[in-house]
């Protein structure tokens, strides 16, 4: 795997979301999360151990298998609960095929963002270079949740049920020339057009089930992410356990 290598976000329109985020607080509150723009991430790989190839990354904590063409990605996760201080930050938990090294994604996911002291919880999924489409259910803290992408030829079906709140959202999508390269399950710092934005502090985001086309992700020896900028660690990725359950954690220093 190359050291720099493209990690496509979710989007959104950001600049006009931002600008209400600070100036409405409770306009906010209504609206869906925010999904941003494709940045540039960087990558570096470092030696195997156990099998586990140890990586970094400016935006994503979380596994992403690599080294086949992927038909399937799946993980269930629990929303987390967001400490929010009067600032406006922002984080996510999905699944996706792509990203890692290519510039399509397939994703679906969650959010948990804050906005001048409050917390913002919502769904959405994305196929790349579309923009992404929020789900309008309601979400809360400590909702359980299941989420599938398949894929079968060139049409994608992306599935995503909050079994707390018993509700379920797929979508179909017929997409070509799509890289199917890399099947991921991540904690997101979002971006902008600008760069990667501030994380919020979701304390721990718990990841079980995770499988990429049909069998234990950690079957794929895949990158094990963990967030920092520069020196600063922002998230910490645990070591798989069974080979499909690990968790990602906020770093407080």
């Amino acid at each position: 795997m190359s050291a720099t290598i493209r990690l496509t976000a979710a989007t959104a329109v950001a600049a006009a979301v931002l600008s209400t985020l600070a100036t409405s607080p409770a306009a906010a509150i209504a609206a869906p999360a925010l999904r941003m723009t494709p940045v540039s991430g960087h990558i570096s790989s470092h030696q195997l151990v156990g099998g586990i190839r140890n990586s970094t990354s400016s935006n994503w904590a979380g596994y992403a298998a690599t080294g086949t063409t992927f038909t399937s990605v799946s993980a269930n996760w629990v929303q987390p609960a967001v400490s929010c201080t009067r600032s406006t930050t922002y984080s996510s938990f999905w699944i996706g095929i792509d990203g890692d090294g290519s510039n399509s994604v397939e994703q679906t996911g969650t959010e948990a963002d804050c906005s001048s002291g409050r917390a913002v919880y919502s769904s959405w999924y994305e196929m790349y270079p579309a923009y992404p489409v929020n789900y309008s259910n309601s979400v809360s803290a400590g909702d359980h949740f299941t989420s599938t992408i398949t894929r079968s030829g060139t049409k994608y079906t992306l599935t995503l049920t909050d079994t707390t709140k018993g509700w379920t959202k797929t979508t179909t999508k017929t997409q070509s020339g799509l890289a199917n390269a890399s099947a991921e399950v991540i904690a997101e710092a979002p971006s902008s057009s600008t760069g990667v934005l501030p994380l919020s502090n979701f304390g721990t985001a718990s990841f079980t089930n995770a499988t990429a086309n049909g069998q234990a992700i950690g079957n794929y020896s895949p990158d094990k992410i963990n967030m920092a900028s520069g020196s600063t660690t922002k998230a910490t990725t645990s070591s798989l356990s069974g080979g499909e359950n690990f968790s990602v954690t906020y770093d407080h220093s």
